[in-house]
């Protein structure tokens, strides 16, 4: 059972009108900060582009009272019940704090799994879907280390680089989350269907998204924001100038988290080369590196290292 407050951000959140809807972010941002009452009056108090675009549409949108949508919202909470799943708000306090952070933060998410404060301690490793072999076997040797120093893996739940880094995490016995581009209800890709299962069973799988909600064009790279945010800092792997990672880099920078580019993969891609080149992100060739940068919550790796395990080199 959740409460009026509750019911009202997911009311706002389901406000349409001839296919516009109020910016999620938005709602997220002005209820962090506690002005939830003046988004059900009709008033937005941000001055920002997003607020100018969203505020004709809430205001026609509340034309219709908020408790309109509850039926709809009902039906999505019984549907999230049935799968196991659970929702936390960013009126809660176990709503996860690295993403209170951020600008572009989800107002709820729908989760499958346990909440841990330990995951404020988590590290994103991602990368292309069709990843050679000697991508994978970086990828596991990435999970693998970054785990037993730990840090959750957090990571989308595709092909490649994000199944390698979860199913690694778990057959070492260490936490992972998975990040998704559908309501929770739903796996995506369908091959990965058991993998989740122990996620949520082992880890936490969470979704931005309505349970209900089918993969779209535009679920994905939302799942990259929060896949992000919720983490310290971003490893990619590997990643080619159309990949979904490197649009996750894009935005851990934007976000002002750590953006980390294996040194195999700078020298093989531009764009790897002009982030570097631009002060956006770090190259890396060891773990200890990696926790340097993630720890120190920096772009600029360390100057002195004792240690280099390098992945560039199997």
């Amino acid at each position: 059972m959740i409460g009026d407050a509750q019911m009202r951000l997911l009311a706002l959140c389901s406000i349409r009108v001839e296919s516009k809807s109020v910016d999620w972010s938005l709602i997220a941002r002005c209820t962090l900060k506690g002005s939830l009452d003046l988004l059900c009056d009709g008033e937005v108090p941000e001055e920002s582009a997003a607020a100018r675009r969203s505020l004709p549409v809430l205001r026609e949108g509340l034309k219709q009272p908020l408790n309109h949508h509850f039926p709809r919202i009902e039906e999505e909470l019984k549907l999230a019940q049935k799968h196991g799943a659970r929702l936390v708000t960013v009126l809660d306090s176990d709503y996860p704090k690295n993403l209170r952070n951020v600008p572009d933060l989800p107002p709820f998410l729908f989760y499958r799994g346990d909440l841990r404060e330990d995951d404020n301690r988590s590290v994103a490793v991602v990368g292309t879907r069709d990843a050679s072999e000697i991508g994978i076997s970086r990828t596991k040797r990435v999970a693998r280390e970054l785990s037993e120093a730990g840090f959750t893996i957090t990571s989308g739940l595709a092909r490649g680089v994000d199944t390698a880094a979860h199913s690694t995490a778990l057959h070492f016995g260490r936490r992972t989350i998975a990040v998704i581009g559908t309501g929770i209800t739903r796996c995506y890709p369908k091959e990965n269907y058991s993998l989740a299962e122990k996620i949520a069973r082992e880890g936490a799988i969470f979704s931005q998204f309505w349970p209900s909600r089918p993969p779209g064009r535009d679920t994905f790279p939302r799942r990259n924001h929060v896949t992000s945010a919720i983490s310290l800092g971003s490893v990619v792997i590997e990643a080619s100038r159309t990949s979904g990672a490197k649009m996750q880099a894009r935005v851990a920078s934007e976000q002002g988290r750590p953006v980390l580019l294996l040194q195999s993969l700078v020298e093989h891609q531009e764009w790897a080369r002009k982030m570097v080149d631009a002060g956006r992100a770090s190259v890396v060739t060891d773990t200890e590196q990696m926790i340097d940068v993630l720890l120190a919550g920096s772009t600029e790796p360390p100057r002195e290292h004792t240690q280099q395990l390098r992945f560039d080199v199997e």
